[in-house]
């Protein structure tokens, strides 16, 4: 355990991050699984409605820095790959 000041407060800081980090992967991950989900059930418009949405949503973790760009267009791509098999 950290005995200086500064110290404990980066902990109490880091885990703050943490937390809000994992919460917003969640939801990406979340979001790609309805995306997957859809496209499994061969519905294409309930499949690119979800396609939005995630994208949305990948997209509001990189402004936020949880995901690096490159990362983000990969997971964007699959998705759109996927929907547009159907």
């Amino acid at each position: 355990m950290a005995n200086i000041k500064s110290a404990k407060k980066r902990i109490k800081v880091i885990n703050k991050k943490t937390l809000r980090n994992k919460m917003i992967k969640s939801q990406v991950k979340t979001a790609m699984k309805k995306v997957i989900v859809a496209v499994n059930a061969g519905d294409k418009d309930a499949a690119s409605v979800a396609l939005k949405s995630a994208v949305s949503t990948i997209d509001r973790a990189y402004t936020k820095g949880i995901y690096h760009r490159n990362t983000v267009a990969r997971k964007k791509s699959s998705l759109t790959k996927l929907v547009n098999s159907l």
